[in-house]
């Protein structure tokens, strides 16, 4: 494929692509438009050699973008590690300290609140009910075994279920 057409399909799939991106970056926009630009220069980058047709260009988009959001946090995970230290080290005036300790405090409550299904469970749900791929275009995305991605499909949807009872919502 060349890269015109590959700018072609990105544009095509702009909308889902940016919303996948919202989804494996838990909501956050900016991170998730960061995400969908690197991705995007990888695609332009090594598309030509690695999207073989094996699975639909959405699919394996979808792939990349999933690859990178994990990527990206890998590395901003080893950021804040790296902050940390600096913080137990008395590196950081101790009011400053105390600021970061509280923002975090709050940052762990919320995500706990949006992780109550688990990350592959959520992840499955947003490409079959969000992206409209199958379980099986799911499982390739996710790459996952076609059996596991009817487990967390199925597991992802009961405990939605049972998180929306939680939650006080009717007929559910």
């Amino acid at each position: 494929m060349d890269e015109e057409s590959l700018r072609e399909m990105m544009h095509t799939n702009h909308t889902s692509a940016f919303a996948w991106a919202l989804c494996c970056c838990h909501g956050d926009r900016d991170e998730a438009a960061e995400v969908l630009h690197t991705a995007y220069v990888q695609v332009l980058e090594k598309g030509q050699r690695s999207f073989g047709g094996k699975s639909s260009f959405k699919t394996w988009l979808f792939a990349v973008i999933r690859n990178t959001a994990k990527k990206r946090r890998s590395q901003i995970s080893r950021r804040i590690a790296k902050l940390q230290s600096l913080v137990m080290r008395n590196r950081i005036q101790d009011g400053e300290a105390e600021s970061h300790y509280y923002q975090s405090q709050i940052r762990e409550k919320i995500l706990l609140l949006l992780r109550r299904i688990s990350p592959r469970q959520r992840q499955i749900l947003q490409l079959v009910f969000y992206h409209n791929l199958t379980l099986e275009e799911a499982a390739s995305v996710m790459n996952v075994s076609l059996g596991s991605a009817r487990v967390h499909y199925e597991r992802g949807k009961a405990r939605l279920r049972d998180e929306m009872r939680k939650a006080g919502w009717e007929h559910v």
